[in-house]
């Protein structure tokens, strides 16, 4: 999780650096460095107090600091730094999807390594699906997810401004909607893409994999 977060973030500060704006670089951003990207709220606060209300846990990291008034094209820039987040996650949901079979088959022909990469597999498989739900849940239209940055422009002006005005409520609304279930027809698509990836790979996944995945 915390790798998949942190390439997402600094995928949106690459992508603005490509488009003409250099914060994210200034402000020391582009980094591997976790610490970096950790929010007092949004990724220790807001989980912590969810949890231990029994609510469904929802968090993030610190958002990587963009302006957009340096791309070179306001529209086309705030578009793709937008969704260079959601494109990283799954990247890294394909390559960790080819390495499962690839981890099964050395697994496999050599017994004294099918422990080690048991544990390597099992997390192969779950960085499937987190990053295809990370995927989802940062497409949701709701400010300030990535998906709002690409909604805005497919309204009307004057709808456009008013809907970007709720993003103060958007943490608010989107424990709403997950707390009560508004969500679960959104995170579908997700689930059975993971459900067949995991079908096609079946025949290879190692049985200690299984194992920690239980």
């Amino acid at each position: 999780m915390l790798f998949s977060i942190i390439a997402h973030e600094i995928a949106h500060g690459y992508a603005a650096l490509k488009q003409g704006d250099t914060t994210a670089l200034s402000l020391g951003r582009l980094t591997w460095n976790p610490i970096k990207h950790i929010d007092p709220i949004m990724t220790i606060v807001l989980p912590l107090m969810l949890a231990v209300a029994h609510q469904p846990v929802i968090g993030g990291a610190k958002p990587v600091p963009v302006n957009p008034g340096n791309y070179r094209n306001l529209r086309r820039g705030d578009i793709i730094v937008s969704l260079a987040g959601v494109f990283t996650n799954l990247l890294i949901a394909i390559g960790a999807a080819i390495l499962v079979p690839l981890l099964g088959l050395l697994g496999g022909a050599v017994d004294a390594l099918a422990t080690s990469l048991s544990v390597l597999q099992a997390m192969m498989i779950l960085a499937v699906n987190l990053n295809l739900m990370l995927i989802a849940f940062n497409l949701i239209p709701v400010p300030p997810l990535d998906g709002s940055h690409v909604m805005k422009y497919l309204l009307p002006r004057w709808m456009a401004v008013h809907y970007q005005r709720i993003g103060f409520l958007g943490i608010i609304v989107l424990i709403v909607m997950v707390r009560f279930g508004f969500l679960d027809w959104w995170f579908k698509p997700a689930e059975v893409t993971f459900d067949f990836m995991l079908q096609g790979v079946s025949r290879w996944i190692l049985p200690q994999s299984l194992a920690w995945l239980r």
